[in-house]
């Protein structure tokens, strides 16, 4: 199928304070031999200064370009492109050389479950591919916990610019965030996401036909994103190879060679606005891990197994770049076509899928139908430990909305009720309004004004983080124009 052991070739960022201590040693070293030189006789001054003359016009040799590496076996080098650095996994472990193993305790980012550890239980080769398989630990009390495997290129191999694939299998099950993604290795313009992210490949465990190509940037955080839907069959199912074509000014996304996503449109702010295409303009390093759990996927389910099908393969990690990027005209971004939900015939924009998470310890169920009920077991530790949320419609920038819904509990209790953008660092167009239900139907109002439009916004219920678990109904929710 493919495996040949691979020479890589780095694009390595490389630091100045080196050479700047170097230069003053050198500096001071001279000013040492003036004033000796002062001292001696003029002829062995004359001596030394044709001496210089003559190493001046001498020719410096023209270095010799570092070669290539052979692309490996059956390896399709995109047109326009060299093969430069590579990962087969042909090893029986993980190559040091190239790859760096991530400590991280849990909750570390996105409130994830998973402590990332270095063990060959979570992180392995075999049969020529990378496996990172999480793992479920329950101790003698029945405390469960969740290890899992993040490992990285930083100080080992970065890259401007190129055309990045990797040939995955995702894991299968509800609660997982397999991801191939980069960092800035030098994060030159500020901390997260202002120096920029490039997520090559991220699924959704449990909605395991979609992949997601995203980049983050901004202060505050913003972010492009595009998604691939598969016609059959799911990504945990069967060896796909996501790609990423990075040059200056556009960011395309593939899955097995079809385009799907580009970007051209982002901006870069610190203190002040950084010339496009700023942050996308200096050194990444390449990231694979699988979450478990999180704001995103949500907790796995109590009764899931983790055993091989819960693994995240990875067949090959592969390279390339172009020759040069001097030839690419680097323009102004220019506003994404924004295209537009309608509402439907009675003017209600949320007319897209339910979705019920859970989260933060929640532990519950919906029943979606033209009522929704929605069930508590464990209300969990935050508000959105429980969530019923319903995504993908359109608002726009200077219009009034209403957003109501009738709603009631089989006791007296309370939830959280907003209108969101996920797109926009979750930025809360309405609310978070805290609603006190009792055990009849009331309806529930409230109005809005759009600031700026965003195509993806999204109805919030939260119902975790209470001191009950009476179940709630809530029906005929609408966001309409005033």
């Amino acid at each position: 199928m493919k495996k040949t052991a691979i020479a890589a070739m780095l694009i390595m960022t490389m630091g100045l304070s080196a050479c700047s201590s170097q230069k003053t040693e050198e500096t001071t070293t001279a000013e040492t031999s003036a004033t000796t030189v002062e001292a001696t006789e003029t002829s062995e001054t004359t001596e030394a200064t044709t001496e210089a003359t003559t190493a001046e016009t001498t020719p410096k040799p023209t270095p010799t370009p570092t070669p290539l590496p052979e692309p490996p076996e059956g390896c399709v080098v995109p047109e326009g492109y060299q093969f430069v650095w590579s990962d087969e996994f042909d090893g029986d472990e993980l190559n040091t050389d190239n790859w760096f193993v991530e400590l991280h305790r849990p909750k570390w980012v996105n409130n994830e479950l998973q402590e990332y550890i270095n063990s060959d239980e979570v992180i392995f080769v075999e049969d020529g591919e990378l496996v990172i398989q999480p793992l479920k630990n329950e101790d003698e009390n029945g405390n469960v916990t969740y290890s899992s495997g993040r490992i990285n290129t930083y100080q080992k191999a970065a890259f401007k610019y190129g055309y990045m694939e990797a040939r995955i299998k995702t894991p299968a099950g509800k609660g997982f965030l397999p991801a191939f993604w980069m960092l800035p290795t030098m994060g030159d313009y500020g901390g997260w996401p202002i120096s920029g992210e490039i997520d090559i490949m991220e699924v959704e465990g449990g909605v395991e036909d979609k992949a997601y190509g995203t980049i983050h940037y901004g202060n505050p955080h913003d972010q492009n994103q595009g998604c691939y839907t598969l016609s059959s069959g799911k990504f945990s199912s069967d060896y796909h190879v996501f790609a990423c074509e990075w040059l200056p000014g556009k960011i395309t996304y593939y899955v097995d060679g079809e385009e799907y996503f580009s970007t051209s449109d982002w901006y870069c702010k610190s203190v002040s606005e950084k010339e496009f295409p700023a942050p996308f303009d200096t050194p990444f390093y390449i990231i694979l891990n699988v979450a478990v759990g999180g704001d995103w996927p949500g907790d796995p389910d109590e009764d899931l197994v983790f055993d091989e099908k819960v693994q995240m393969r990875v067949d090959y990690v592969r390279v390339y770049q172009r020759e040069t990027y001097d030839d690419i005209e680097v323009v102004k971004p220019t506003p994404r076509p924004v295209e537009l939900s309608e509402p439907d015939s009675t003017g209600n924009y949320v007319t897209g899928d339910w979705h019920f998470y859970e989260m933060e310890g929640g532990i519950g169920k919906a029943d979606i139908k033209d009522e929704i009920k929605i069930e508590t077991t464990d209300p969990g530790t935050k508000d959105y430990a429980l969530q019923l949320t319903n995504e993908s419609f359109s608002l726009e920038e200077g219009k009034t909305y209403v957003f109501s819904f009738d709603a009631k509990a089989d006791e007296a209790r309370e939830m959280i009720a907003a209108i969101t953008g996920p797109d926009h660092d979750y930025i809360r167009y309405l609310g978070d309004e805290k609603i006190s239900l009792g055990t009849d139907y009331q309806t529930y109002e409230f109005e809005f004004t759009m600031k700026s439009t965003d195509p993806n916004a999204r109805v919030e219920f939260n119902v975790g983080a209470t001191n009950s678990k009476a179940t709630i109904t809530i029906k005929n929710v609408r966001v309409a124009l005033k």
